[in-house]
């Protein structure tokens, strides 16, 4: 069965580092954007396969929303 979930990516002078808010501890990093999101989708897919139906049920159903925010430093 396939699910989605979010995830979200940062990028640093060392490559790629990615975590998914709605299932704890699940992250994985990689040197390139290619790479990373083949890591990430795999440790999802770990992830996903420790839980039962209603656990996976309860962390997926999590609405997360991401947006951007323009804020004033003096």
């Amino acid at each position: 069965m396939n699910y989605k979930t979010n995830i979200i990516i940062e990028k640093d002078d060392y490559g790629f580092y990615a975590y998914c808010p709605g299932l704890p501890g699940c992250q994985s990093q990689g040197d390139t954007l290619d790479e990373l999101m083949a890591n990430i989708k795999e440790a999802i897919e770990l992830y996903l396969e420790t839980l039962d139906g209603e656990e996976r049920t309860a962390y997926l159903s999590k609405e997360i929303l991401t947006t951007s925010l323009e804020v004033a430093v003096a």
